[in-house]
């Protein structure tokens, strides 16, 4: 038997598995509508057929991987509508924490964000589109940690799972990263100032630009 307060070698498979599978569908190395075959994920990742399956399960249940009947698992495609609606709530949430963090943070943490908007800017002006998508996600990474809400981002990483590729895909448009630029030096700037409402405005706004970019 596992030792009291220590995971079985089991359960240490299992979240291996989901930890890798779960990787690599975000870092985009498995496609859209990709099927996963459980022999070959299992050789892949060194791990049993068992505990693949049970990734899979906890992956569905994050939205990642849909099982089709009779057909076996495959990634699970996100449309742009549901793309939209998943930004929609995330807009909500995200003011949240916005308007958290700008009464919440320290000056120290306040130094991080303004560290960031230099990077981000920097990240524009050399044409590195890939390098300012890892900033943003960075950025609204810290300003939810700064917040202390910590229900408000359990709920937000699970929307980023399924947004990832759609904001990859946004990075990569020509134009894209100037106009969110400003959208995230505004913000950065509001809860440096201390201003909740200024700050939960200047992310909501980002996001509505977010949602057009989808739509368009």
């Amino acid at each position: 038997m596992p030792e009291e307060g220590r995971p079985s070698t089991g359960e240490h498979a299992k979240r291996l598995a989901s930890t890798r599978l779960r990787q690599a569908i975000l870092r985009g190395e498995m496609a859209p509508a990709q099927r996963l075959v459980e022999n070959e994920l299992a050789e892949q990742f060194g791990v049993t057929r068992a505990s693949i399956r049970a990734a899979l399960i906890d992956l569905e249940a994050q939205g990642l991987v849909e099982r089709i009947r009779n057909r076996g698992s495959r990634v699970r495609p996100v449309t742009v509508d549901e793309a939209v609606a998943l930004t929609e709530c995330r807009m909500a949430l995200e003011g949240l924490c916005a308007a958290k963090a700008a009464v919440a943070a320290g000056d120290e943490q306040l130094g991080v964000l303004t560290d960031l908007g230099t990077a981000m800017t920097k990240a524009v002006a050399d044409g590195e589109p890939l390098t300012y998508a890892d900033l943003d996600h960075d950025l609204h990474a810290r300003i939810r940690e700064f917040s202390g809400q910590a229900t408000a981002v359990e709920l937000l990483e699970r929307l980023d799972a399924r947004l990832v590729r759609h904001r990859f895909r946004l990075a990569l448009r020509p134009g894209r990263p100037q106009r969110s630029l400003n959208e995230h030096l505004a913000l950065i700037e509001a809860i440096r100032a201390r201003d909740p409402q200024a700050a939960e405005t200047a992310v909501r706004a980002h996001l509505a630009g977010v949602i057009d970019a989808l739509r368009d």
